[in-house]
């Protein structure tokens, strides 16, 4: 087994996604000049901790050109030339000018985890150790009135200059008595409602917060939605998935602190470095499917030799997310990769429509039109309610063109 030291140099060097940079050179140059303005105007601002990111890197055992070769990958994971890959690791090393206040709501805590969990010092030095957490209350020291207290606090005192992360969804059913928060008894819904209200942003953290997740699943007793139902007039950026990845949250954060604004974002407000293509179109077993060798049922010979998953149920084809390509557990592996379909986590009502071993050829849906390299705003939102006709077509001419001899035990065909 690999000793810490490797693991987090494997997480550096892995080059995390692809560029896309045709936006043109007028449009790069510009956002270039305003990055470095925006990190000039950091630089002259006090920390709000007294970290030094290169001392905890350091600690780590990687070295600075390792550290580079991370704010490259991380550079392409923010859909950025080249050029902007001093500045990215210039942003990083200023992490510490930003605060963020993290709420907790209708959740499991599922995503915090993510975060505590994960290897450092690609987050949990980043996020933990560097940026100013003011206000997390399942890993702060503080409890009751003091908490309280030091929530107030940090609202006021950086009021319309603090990140809000929202992790869980919002109850709405019952006046909002099914969430409920402190001694006052302040509902989740006027407790986000309040701290949005002076934040610069609002990043909803997973499924949950991003479009209700489970708790908003049939019948959603508790009439759970999600943060962009209630939340206006600012800017939400939506993470979903169950757990999002940290690395997208750190994108996100990293694309504030080098910009000083949102990152892009697509029709359901994800941010399209992270959310940009399917899953199905990177994945490892895409040429399987092309091939039209599928896995039948669990444990046959498709299974054994790592066949696309789509008849026993993997929604890869219509699902936005970059798993395939960040993976989770220090890039270690993802669903797909260990033999799980996936199951759209990332997706809005994915417990409801996609949760479930068959294909969406099988499902009793009305399909929208569309290739399969297409972006959910291409497709338009119908691809939220549907699949593509498309996917259950090819994969079926795929079975029938190119499906491989099978050998038996025994040798035979």
């Amino acid at each position: 087994m690999a000793d810490s030291h490797d693991m987090v140099k494997k997480v550096f060097t892995t080059n995390s996604a692809r560029v896309e940079t045709n936006k043109g050179d007028a449009y790069y140059d510009s956002l270039f000049e305003k990055a470095k303005l925006r990190l000039k105007a950091l630089k002259k601002q006090r920390p709000l901790k007294d970290i030094d990111m290169m001392d905890i890197v350091e600690s780590e055992g990687v070295n600075r050109r390792d550290f580079m070769k991370w704010a490259s990958a991380t550079t392409a994971t923010l859909m950025l030339p080249p050029m902007f890959t001093p500045l990215v690791a210039e942003a990083t090393e200023l992490m510490n000018r930003v605060p963020v206040v993290w709420i907790e709501l209708q959740d499991c805590a599922g995503n915090s985890e993510a975060l505590l969990r994960s290897s450092a010092p690609t987050v949990d030095d980043l996020i933990f150790d560097v940026l100013s957490l003011e206000f997390h209350e399942t890993i702060m020291a503080a409890s009751g009135h003091q908490a309280d207290a030091q929530l107030e606090d940090a609202i006021e005192h950086f009021k319309g200059k603090y990140l809000l992360f929202v992790e869980g969804a919002i109850p709405t059913a019952m006046n909002g008595q099914y969430g409920t928060i402190g001694a006052s008894g302040e509902t989740f819904q006027e407790h986000l409602e309040r701290l949005s209200k002076d934040a610069a942003a609002v990043v909803a953290v997973g499924t949950c917060a991003t479009f209700g997740g489970i708790p908003a699943a049939a019948p959603n007793p508790t009439g759970a939605v999600g943060v962009m139902n209630i939340v206006k007039g600012k800017p939400v950026i939506n993470i979903p998935a169950c757990p999002a990845n940290p690395a997208n949250m750190v994108g996100v954060v990293l694309h504030y602190v080098l910009t000083g604004q949102i990152p892009e974002l697509d029709s359901l407000l994800r941010p399209k470095f992270a959310f940009g293509y399917r899953i199905h179109d990177n994945c490892e077993r895409r040429a399987h499917f092309d091939a039209g060798e599928f896995v039948e049922e669990w444990g046959d010979h498709g299974a054994q030799n790592n066949f696309c998953l789509y008849k026993v149920g993997c929604k890869g084809p219509m699902t936005f997310n970059n798993c395939s390509i960040i993976r989770y557990n220090e890039g270690a592996n993802w669903p797909v990769g260990v033999g799980r379909g996936c199951i759209g986590c990332s997706e809005p009502d994915f417990w409801d429509k996609y949760a479930y071993e068959r294909p969406m050829a099988d499902a009793n849906i009305k399909a929208p039109t569309g290739g399969v390299e297409k972006t959910v705003d291409q497709f338009g939102l119908g691809l939220l309610t549907a699949t593509t006709i498309g996917i259950g077509v090819h994969a079926v001419t795929s079975a029938m063109v190119g499906k491989k001899t099978v050998h038996t035990k025994d040798g035979e065909e």
